[in-house]
This record gives C-alpha cells, sequence and structure tokens, in this order.
C-alpha cells in the first residue's frame, strides 16, 4: 500500500493478552472466536456475517497481540472464491432485463456512481480518511470486491473494509424495515444455510479448476485485482455459455470469507481502529446520504416509469447484492429488475472504480 493511505506512525507489534500463547493456540482462539461471532451475527440476520464475524475476530486478537498473519496462498485462493460468487449471480434473464432497459440502468447506475465518488471526495479532501481509502469505503459495489481492489490500487483495506461492511449491515437493514413495515412485506430473512448439502463433486472440481487456474494467471501477471477478476471473468463467461456448472458448497465459502476477514482484521491495529471510530459520524453520515439519494432515484423510477416503489427502493439500495437478494425474492417484487440494476451497478462499478479513484487521487494532490 501506499504511503499515502498508510498511517506512518503505527506499531508493527503490539503487547496484549494474547502474546504469550504459543502460535498454534493463538490460531485456535482465533478460530474458535470466529465461529463463535459468525453464528451469533448469522442468527440475528446480520449480512455477510460469514466474513464480519471472522473479521471482528481478528481485530480483537490483532489488538491483543496475536501477531498473525495469513498465508498467500490461501488468501488468493479466496480472492477466486469470491469472483465465483459474482459471477453465480449472473444469469440469461438477468441479461435480458438488462438489454431490454440498458439505457435507464445505466443512468441510474452512473448517478449511483456520481454520487458515491462525491462523497468520497469530500471525505478525502476534508482529511477524514487517508488518500484514496474514503473513495473505495464509499463507493457503492460490492463490499468484498471493493476491499480486494482498494488493497490492489494501494488503498488501506482495513478502513475501506470497516465503511463498505457498515455501509452493508445499514442498507440491508433499512431494506428489510422499509420492506416489513412500509410495504407490510414479510420477507428479509435468509433461510438456514444446510452447511453440509450434497455437492455435485465434478463440478466442484471443474470450478475450483478454472477459478484457482485463472487467478494464478492475475498473480503471475500482477493485474490488480486480477486474482479476484480473472475467475470472476473466466467462470461467468463459462457459465452464461452452459460449460461450466458453478458450485460452490457453503463450507468452503464460509472457509473463503473467513480467510478474507482474517486478512482484513489481522491488520488492524489499536491506532488504526482508534482512526475508524473517530471518524465513525462522517462515515455514518455519508452512509445516511447515499441511501437518501438512491431513495430519492427509487422515486423518480416509479414516478416517470410507473415501476413499483418496493422493487425501485431495492434496485438503487447501495450495497449488499446478496442482501438485496434474499430480501427480494421473499417479497413481491419484480426480482429480475432488480437483480438486473443491481448486477450493472455491481459489474461498472469494477470496472470504473480504479480509473475513478486514480483521477480522483490526481486531484487530492493539486
Amino acid at each position: 500500500m501506499s504511503s499515502d493511505d498508510r498511517p506512518s506512525t503505527e506499531p508493527a507489534l503490539e503487547p496484549g493478552l494474547l502474546t504469550r500463547l504459543p502460535v498454534p493456540l493463538r490460531w485456535a482462539v482465533l478460530l474458535l472466536l470466529s465461529v463463535v461471532l459468525a453464528a451469533i451475527l448469522e442468527e440475528i440476520g446480520i449480512p455477510g456475517a460469514l466474513l464480519l464475524g471472522p473479521m471482528l475476530a481478528a481485530i480483537a486478537a490483532a489488538t491483543n497481540g496475536a501477531r498473525l498473519s495469513v498465508p498467500r496462498l490461501p488468501y488468493f485462493a479466496a480472492h477466486s472464491m469470491i469472483g465465483c460468487v459474482i459471477a453465480r449471480a449472473l444469469d440469461l434473464k438477468i441479461a435480458e432485463t438488462f438489454l431490454h432497459g440498458w439505457p435507464l440502468f445505466l443512468s441510474v447506475v452512473l448517478a449511483i456512481v456520481l454520487a458515491s465518488t462525491v462523497t468520497g471526495y469530500l471525505m478525502a479532501r476534508s482529511g477524514i480518511l487517508p488518500g484514496t481509502t474514503a473513495i473505495w469505503g464509499t463507493s457503492a459495489g460490492a463490499a468484498s470486491a471493493m476491499m480486494l481492489m482498494a488493497e490492489a490500487y494501494g488503498a488501506d483495506a482495513r478502513l475501506v473494509a470497516f465503511m463498505q461492511y457498515l455501509r452493508v449491515v445499514c442498507v440491508a437493514s433499512a431494506a428489510s424495515v422499509i420492506a416489513a413495515l412500509a410495504f407490510h412485506a414479510a420477507g428479509g430473512e435468509a433461510q438456514p444455510i444446510d452447511w453440509f448439502r450434497p455437492v455435485d463433486t465434478l463440478a466442484l472440481l471443474e470450478t475450483l479448476a478454472v477459478a484457482f487456474a485463472a487467478s494464478a494467471v492475475g498473480a503471475l501477471l500482477n493485474i490488480p485485482a486480477g486474482t479476484m477478476l480473472l475467475p470472476m471473468i473466466a467462470t461467468a463467461a463459462l457459465s452464461t455459455t452452459g460449460h461450466l456448472q458453478i458450485e460452490l458448497p457453503p463450507w468452503l465459502l464460509a472457509i473463503s470469507y473467513g480467510v478474507l476477514g482474517w486478512k482484513i482484521g489481522l491488520g488492524f491495529t489499536r491506532r488504526i481502529l482508534r482512526h475508524a471510530t473517530s471518524a465513525l459520524p462522517q462515515i455514518m453520515l455519508s452512509i445516511v446520504v447515499l441511501i437518501a439519494f438512491c431513495g430519492a432515484l427509487a422515486v423518480l423510477l416509479w414516478a416517470t416509469l410507473g415501476v413499483d416503489l418496493l422493487t425501485a427502493y431495492l434496485a438503487t439500495s447501495p450495497g449488499g447484492l446478496d442482501s438485496v437478494a434474499i430480501i427480494a425474492a421473499s417479497t413481491p417484487v419484480d426480482i429480475s429488475f432488480v437483480m438486473a440494476l443491481q448486477t450493472a451497478r455491481l459489474f461498472i462499478i469494477i470496472l470504473i472504480g480504479p480509473p475513478i479513484a486514480r483521477m480522483v487521487a490526481r486531484r487530492l494532490k493539486t
């Protein structure tokens, strides 16, 4: 990461409760705490619980002297699984819906991107967060993807993760409350996870082979976020053309999310945690402003095109594609419209996020 985006005086090591424990025991404590926190968050319906739980556990461990780090190979493997998760969200019906109304979708997505970019620029300009960290942190894209791309482009992935997952929780909570109260819809809760459901072994092996091979190419060519982007492109292309069935068992995703959560959390120090919490009021304000802006876009869609208001609201909600999909699937909305706009937003932000961040970084230096 660039020196512009990282605090220059943070300590490399911090004493704490775990410092005197043997390294294997520290990993055991981290694993146990991760499982407990993830289970609690999953039980109360917090989006991204399988990543947030391990991340919170790793923050607690890191700020109490754990001194652990995630090896590169498991970390890159987890990258490739995130790419597969995004690729799996695509299907031909969503593509058809997007192609039918692409000018509308593109306009809405670009408006959301502009709003989040302006918000991030103002936060960076005021010195609330360092460098391009604010741009990636406010970007209304897939939280895990934004965290990986932010790290690849030199931002502080710890602060980006803090901002992104706080927004995901706020957006999902707001969408659930609005769906349940304002529209008297009864959905919003995820179904219990069948951790060890039957798996198509051949499809799983093919998915892993494609994803890991593409991730290795991304790493060898040193493509920014290539260990996630290339598996996403490869598996999406093969899946939509009928040459690959993307098989991702829940236990494998839990491991992948856990590895990513540990990577983020173990990078925290007490100093960076204090910095994140000191900026919390401004971060919350930026989240509220973005949610309100997207709500205004939903009203505009409802007033001008006759799209029902709940469909429009879920379609424009800024982040948490998986949690929005759960809410949309259990409420009376046009789920193809919702997922087409959400998916378009995700891919457009992944494509134009890096040049936007570079442009803003140059402007901040002038």
